[in-house]
């Protein structure tokens, strides 16, 4: 089970993990040709992210869903899962950026090592060789990707734009979080269903489960990016904080602050926060009580992710999804 997601670890059908290891090889593979370029500056840069490795999350989902259908091992479901995957490394480029984030994955964001400009044009790249793959997969496939791509362009400026006068900012926020992260782990998950010949009628629940698993997962990263070291996330913690970029621990203590003197304190510490008081204020601010009302939000969307797979049948392949909505809430211990 090497190369699989943590999030499968309690998984103990071992046929099912040996399919889902072989599949993911075979994703490697596919997923070094994408990146690799004639180029001579390209073929480094768009290699950067995906050489440091990663979770492989999204082209995991897509293997795991195929498992419903009748030829889960096509090259369909290997293309989809690349397309999902390259999808996901271009995002990572932008949002790096956009965050200024020095880290990712372990390694120095590609912006830092070759500045914005490059970044930024990489991460197109990437968008452009999703679509050469997806295109192999016919009409369904670019609609889902087109609407996929629309909603995380969506995602990323609602972010950037900010929640309006008359918006809640915790709905505004989960939102964000909904088109950002779970509309991609939703088109991962109906993938696996639409090219391995799965019945069609298992895509709604599977899309459901895909959103849910998504916004509790970068939940759970608010949380981690708080409580754990950069060993443990990738990320230098803190990295939301100092961009004023905000998550639901920042959010909740905020409604906190208007009738706790505690509470407004540390909201005028996170903004006026610095490099050199960032660790203080990380550490604050992953104690409070805001971010243990976060961990419980992230747990009820994993509940209702497991509730959506309610139609699927029984069997070994339901249970690794149960099993790994699960184990998105554990990555915080």
């Amino acid at each position: 089970m090497s190369n699989l997601p943590k999030q499968l670890r309690k998984v103990t059908d071992k046929a099912l993990l040996r399919k889902l290891e072989a599949g993911l090889a075979r994703v490697e593979t596919a997923l070094e040709q994408a990146v690799s370029h004639t180029d001579p500056i390209a073929k480094v840069t768009a290699r950067h992210l995906s050489s440091a490795g990663g979770k492989r999350v999204r082209p995991t989902l897509v293997l795991l869903t195929a498992q419903f259908g009748s030829h889960p091992e096509s090259t369909d479901v290997i293309d989809a899962s690349v397309v999902v995957e390259l999808t996901h490394l271009a995002t990572l480029y932008h949002d790096d950026v956009m965050d200024n984030a020095p880290m990712r994955r372990g390694v120095a964001s590609a912006h830092e090592i070759w500045g914005n400009s490059v970044a930024i044009l990489t991460g197109d790249l990437l968008f452009a060789r999703a679509s050469q793959v997806v295109s192999r997969l016919g009409s369904r496939a670019l609609s889902l990707q087109a609407n996929t791509f629309e909603r995380l362009c969506l995602g990323q400026l609602h972010e950037t734009v900010g929640p309006q006068e008359s918006d809640d900012a915790v709905a505004h926020y989960i939102q964000v979080l909904a088109d950002k992260t779970g509309s991609l782990i939703a088109a991962a998950a109906e993938m696996g269903i639409m090219f391995s010949g799965a019945p069609e009628e298992y895509r709604d629940a599977v899309r459901e489960y895909g959103e849910r698993i998504g916004v509790a997962f970068q939940l759970i990263d608010d949380v981690i990016d708080l409580q754990s070291d950069t060993a443990v996330s990738g990320k230098t913690p803190g990295t939301d904080l100092l961009a004023g970029v905000p998550t639901l621990p920042t959010l909740y203590l905020r409604e906190d602050a208007r009738t706790d003197a505690d509470s407004a304190a540390l909201v005028a510490r996170i903004d006026s926060v610095t490099e050199q008081s960032l660790a203080s204020v990380v550490a604050d601010l992953g104690k409070h009580a805001a971010t243990g009302r976060a961990y419980e939000e992230a747990k009820r969307w994993a509940a209702n992710a497991v509730a959506a797979l309610e139609p699927l049948p029984a069997g070994a392949a339901k249970q690794a999804m149960v099993a790994f909505a699960e184990a998105v809430i554990e990555r915080q211990h």
